[in-house]
């Protein structure tokens, strides 16, 4: 199939029409419709485990780890499963254990103070900390912000729409 550009800028694509090009972007919509659709759910699944993670790990901060299952220290990642943990789960403990919005610098420090080697292991660990951050926001795990100094931060989001942010604070987007 070979496409071309049109003069206003559109493009065609010619020997659609030999394919049921009809029929082919029946199925192209759809299948669009539906991994919109996924996304969307994908979103929401991640939004609520996170609030139920935040759940487990404010009473296990009140009540201690004791009251956890082995099984359920895992699944909120506070037990070691003998292996090293992952940066991304870090930085999430990190944010879900954060009373307030907190800037990328702060996240890699509070690192630092519980496990300096999985610093040591990126060679830039602000840049790092920093995708990390967006991808969680991306997740729709987080929730990313700008503080009146113009500085980013970014929040855990307990739940979709919680009200619970510091009101120095304003989405990016209703800038």
């Amino acid at each position: 199939m070979q496409s071309r550009r049109t003069g206003n800028g559109e493009t065609t694509n010619k020997g659609f029409a030999g394919y049921g090009g009809g029929h082919v972007h029946e199925v192209v919509k759809a299948a669009q419709e539906e991994l919109s659709q996924l996304l969307r759910q994908r979103a929401e699944v991640m939004k609520r485990i996170g609030t139920v993670k935040q759940t487990i790990v404010g009473l296990a901060n009140l009540f201690g780890d004791d009251v956890l299952s082995d099984e359920l220290l895992e699944l909120v990642d506070r037990k070691s499963s003998g292996r090293q943990p992952g940066f991304t789960k870090a930085c999430r403990m990190v944010l879900m254990e954060a009373n307030r919005p907190l800037g990328a610098r702060e996240v890699c420090d509070q690192l630092g103070k519980h496990d300096p080697p999985l610093l040591v292991r990126h060679k830039d660990p602000l840049a790092s900390v920093t995708t990390v951050l967006n991808r969680l926001v991306d997740y729709g795990e987080a929730r990313s912000l700008v503080g009146e100094n113009g500085r980013r931060a970014w929040q855990w989001v307990a739940d979709p729409g919680d009200g619970n942010l510091d009101p120095r604070l304003s989405s990016p987007a209703s800038m």
